[in-house]
Formats: C-alpha cells, structure tokens, sequence
C-alpha cells in the first residue's frame, strides 16, 4: 500500500474518532467536547491506526 492511501485512510480514521468522541461526549455529558480535546483523542488514534497499516504493508511484502 503507498504512504498516500495511509495518509489517507489514517486521516479519515482520525476525522472518524474524532467524531465519534465528540458525539460520545454530546451525549454523556450535553455540551460541546473542546475543539482541542477532541483533535487530541484523533491524534493518539492516528498512531495505532499508522502502525497497523503499515504492519500490513510489511506482511504484503513479506508474501
């Protein structure tokens, strides 16, 4: 898989989490999650996210 479709999904995964903490947060406590708060929790998303595409990579490769 190329560094760009990474890139790319590990972006939409992190827009996704972001999202989804956010709703979470609506939700559990009726206010607005921090804009910052939330692109933290994306951000430490995007590192398992990374890691495990390109542990996929490496197995392709590997074949």
């Amino acid at each position: 898989m190329p560094w760009w479709q990474r890139l790319l999904l590990t972006v939409v995964a992190v827009l996704a989490v972001s999202l989804v903490a956010t709703l979470a947060w609506q939700a559990g406590f009726g206010g607005r999650l921090p804009g910052y708060a939330s692109g933290v929790i994306g951000g430490l998303a995007a590192i398992p996210v990374w890691e495990f595409l390109r542990r996929i990579r490496a197995d392709s490769d590997a074949s």
